[in-house]
């Protein structure tokens, strides 16, 4: 997205020192997360401020870059692993479908509703917006990021835990599928009906279904020891003919992260005589480690990349701070009221975490040239990731002074005992 402030190349970097700076910049993020678990402030604030530094030491050497050309090979992978990230967290389990349920009607309900109001905000402050850029520019800052939340709850309690991995996941995936729906209908010949929309999932869903049977069948036979970067490898493929093909690509990434963390679910009925739970239980596992592996990285030189482009001076703008506390205001005021309703009172921490991250940054860089505003201030972007983050860090760390609290008050009382004597009976 133009209005990120890229930088124009104009020197030539030695690419050993290229080399450096990146693994310095994946130790450093390795290191951040462990800090992160420490003191519950989130790893992204830290990666953001690394690139802010790294942004004053490029220019106190005069050196200038162009990330452009990376960031949207970056951003399709990063999109990619975040989905199947998420896809191979969820557990289709009966007992919890009642709570996965919830956290979809939560995640949906917030999406839109914080969208809509972000919607009237931006059309009353920022001029010349039309109603199909104020949707466009919403819908990235109503997604609530799991690739902040998941690492951050950990802590938790285990049906809070839960709750906020379902619902960051489902509120991932329909924001991406809302945002490329938008997107979709720019061109009024080429758009989307409801009803086309409605069928093209349709489609998307059988064709996920079928390829993630073939490959998770085919891959279980398979004896090579190099076989996960095959499977990511077509898993990109279809991704990308999916795309091509105009169909909800991200629903065939979705399929198949479900399919192979619920085999036992899938694979039901006749079809069990198929599986081979054992070696495709190990290709699940394998999986799970690399697309945690590849969304860190992803993740990593993102935020900092972001730190380096987005300029620290826009946050004084007052506009700016308008703008992005109102929204962040009305994020919290429609969480409070949807969380009041489907949860009662016990709704803390829960109200407070709902940062927005990795994907409304990405699909910030993803909205087309054609709609682009000149006008929106990515203060605006950067504003509403900082603030949330930092209200979801303060909520944290009172949680846990909450909860320490409360369990060295259960251990400071005292149990005490007492000798216990069997009743005698006299005799008459």
């Amino acid at each position: 997205m133009n209005n990120l402030i890229f930088l124009e190349s104009s020197a030539i970097i030695d690419p050993y020192y290229l080399i450096i700076g990146a693994s310095v910049i994946v130790i450093l993020s390795f290191f951040f997360n462990m800090l992160s678990k420490l003191t519950n402030i989130p790893s992204v604030l830290m990666l953001i401020v690394l690139g802010v530094i790294l942004k004053v030491g490029l220019d106190a050497k005069g050196i200038t870059m162009n990330f452009r050309p990376y960031l949207e090979i970056l951003g399709i992978v990063g999109l990619i692993m975040i989905v199947l990230e998420a896809a191979l967290e969820l557990k289709l389990e009966r007992n919890k479908l009642m709570p996965i349920l919830i956290a979809f009607v939560i995640a949906l309900v917030g999406l839109l509703a914080s969208t809509f109001v972000a919607v009237l905000i931006l059309k009353q402050f920022i001029p010349d917006i039309t109603d199909q850029q104020a949707w466009l520019y919403a819908t990235p800052l109503s997604i609530l990021s799991s690739a902040i939340i998941i690492p951050s709850v950990s802590a938790l309690r285990k049906d809070k835990k839960e709750f906020h991995i379902y619902e960051s996941t489902f509120s991932d995936i329909l924001g991406i599928m809302m945002f490329y729906f938008l997107t979709g209908n720019i061109d009024p010949e080429a758009g989307q009906s409801i009803i086309g929309f409605s069928g093209n999932i349709v489609l998307t869903i059988v064709i996920s279904l079928v390829a993630s049977y073939v490959i998770v069948l085919i891959f279980q036979n398979i004896k090579s020891h190099v076989k996960l970067f095959l499977l990511i490898a077509i898993l990109l493929l279809l991704y990308a003919i999916g795309k091509k093909m105009h169909l909800s690509s991200l629903i065939i990434i979705l399929i198949f992260g479900l399919l192979i963390a619920n085999m036992e679910l899938f694979f039901g009925g006749r079809l069990r005589k198929y599986l081979n739970l054992k070696k495709a239980q190990h290709i699940y596992e394998e999986l799970h480690i690399i697309t945690l592996e590849t969304a860190f990285i992803v993740r990593t030189f993102f935020f900092v990349i972001f730190g380096v482009t987005i300029s620290l001076v826009t946050l004084l703008d007052i506009d700016v701070a308008i703008v992005s506390m109102l929204i962040i205001a009305s994020i919290y005021l429609i969480r409070f009221i949807m969380l009041r309703i489907t949860m009662g009172t016990d709704i803390m921490p829960q109200i407070y975490i709902a940062p927005r991250g990795l994907i409304t940054i990405l699909l910030f860089y993803a909205i087309p040239e054609s709609v682009e505003l000149k006008t929106f201030n990515p203060g605006i972007l950067l504003f509403v990731i900082i603030g949330t983050s930092l209200i979801m860090t303060g909520a944290m760390i009172l949680e846990k002074k909450r909860s320490g609290s409360a369990i060295s008050k259960a251990k400071s009382i005292a149990v005490g005992s007492v000798k216990w004597k069997a009743p005698s009976i006299d005799s008459e």
